[in-house]
């Protein structure tokens, strides 16, 4: 009767959906949008902070007084200057080294260089940041978009030495790192697996292949897909079909079900020990002052 029920269940659920994503209840997203808004509002503030027509004649949209824009000469991306940007927390290698202002690791993911910069990456984020926090919770999610951007942070500047980086980028990736580390650890109970694998590799690799465009900070989307990637193995394992179903119709002296598979174990540890000598690496690196552009370039 219990072996009926895990078919039944397993019917059930691969005709949920077509596109292999595993149909279950889905908790109200809540922090995706916050982190949406809140991106919105700090770009407002920045906008007024920057006040560009108290500094310049050539100002853009004109009619928003303080809220206008920088000429396209300075930001083509329809924002703020690079001086405001990093008065309002732009990751700088030099002001986190030298001046010790490691805050700018974290505020940087906060701020963005224009309207069109915001807008692709807000839209992004809702698109792909949504669905993640229906299905884990915002505790999962939240934490691999926060922990994902600081990564992206790290290895941004390690690279990028004598540029300022802002940007929800690096955190977007890491959710995009977290859905393919999500589906190959739970590869056993996803139904279409192999066209949702596509899919999401062909997402990664036109986005990745869109950050060698000028001005774009491809560093923070690999440091971010990684740390996403990772962290997607250790905080978005499923348990296993069956042991679900016999939770539910466990009778006393049945076969007990593990809740893991060793091979999810296994990737969880794997991935755990790489994610924590990987980042405190990088940040060993970092204050140590170490540019891996010159390792790079050769």
């Amino acid at each position: 009767m219990a072996k009926e029920d895990v078919e039944r269940g397993r019917r059930e659920r691969d005709r949920g959906d077509a596109h292999g994503e595993i149909s279950d209840v889905q908790s109200t997203s809540w922090v995706i949008p916050a982190v949406v808004i809140s991106n919105v509002v700090v770009f407002v503030v920045v906008m007024y902070v920057n006040d560009c027509p108290g500094k310049s004649h050539r100002c853009l949209a004109k009619f928003l007084g303080r809220f206008s824009f920088e000429s396209f000469k300075e930001n083509p991306l329809l924002g703020p200057s690079s001086s405001t940007l990093i008065k309002m927390g732009a990751l700088a290698w030099w002001k986190v080294v030298q001046e010790h202002q490691g805050w700018r690791l974290v505020t940087c993911m906060w701020l963005h260089a224009g309207v069109i910069h915001l807008v692709a990456n807000m839209l992004c984020v809702a698109f792909i940041g949504v669905r993640l926090e229906q299905q884990f919770g915002f505790v999962r999610i939240g934490t691999i978009y926060l922990v994902s951007g600081f990564c992206g942070s790290i290895l941004s500047s390690l690279f990028l030495q004598h540029s300022i980086s802002v940007g929800a980028s690096g955190a977007l990736f890491g959710l995009l790192g977290a859905m393919l580390s999500e589906l190959l650890i739970n590869w056993t109970i996803y139904v279409n697996k192999v066209a949702a694998l596509i899919m999401l590799l062909v997402i990664v690799g036109v986005n990745l292949a869109l950050g060698t465009l000028p001005r774009v900070d491809n560093f923070a989307h690999i440091g971010g897909f990684l740390g996403g990637f990772l962290l997607g193995f250790v905080l978005l394992m499923r348990p296993q079909f069956e042991w679900e179903a016999n939770q539910q119709t466990f009778r006393p002296g049945s076969r007990v079900q593990s809740k893991y598979n060793l091979c999810q174990c296994m990737l969880c540890l794997v991935a755990a020990i790489l994610f924590a000598a990987g980042f405190a690496f990088g940040l060993v690196m970092l204050f140590r002052g170490v540019n891996l552009n010159s390792y790079y370039m050769n």
